[in-house]
């Protein structure tokens, strides 16, 4: 499976953004899709995680009620909706898929099949 993100962008403060990782070579009910994001001098921070059934999410409490993963299967594609951005929100955001533990949202040292090649988030103050 290939991935490939977009949507990243400035915006100010409050604004919202709406970032897409499209898969080629293989479907997205194979694969659990992972959002990540990493800023300037900080480690890379899990984001959202949406299942391979898309029954199960997950939301890191920095973005829980302000940022929704969703998915379009007949487009092959995850999205990931940001509103109420934050400067704190700023950095590169990835997505990844995970072919194992296709009903688990998180699972600890995960193999990732696939990573996308990240899309810049920027958002002003």
């Amino acid at each position: 499976v290939q991935l490939q993100a977009s949507g990243g962008g400035l915006v100010q403060a409050g604004g919202s953004l709406r970032l897409s990782c499209v898969a080629t070579g293989a479907t997205l009910d194979q694969y659990v899709i992972e959002w990540f994001r990493q800023a300037p001098g900080k480690e890379r921070e899990r984001v959202s995680v949406i299942t391979a059934s898309g029954g199960g999410t997950y939301y890191a409490g920095s973005v829980k009620e302000r940022f929704t993963i969703s998915r379009d299967l007949a487009k092959n594609t995850v999205y990931l909706q940001m509103d109420s951005l934050k400067p704190e929100d700023t950095g590169v955001y990835y997505c990844a898929a995970r072919g194992t533990f296709l009903n688990v949202v998180l699972v600890a040292n995960a193999n990732y099949q696939s990573w996308g090649q990240g899309t810049q988030v920027t958002v002003s103050s």
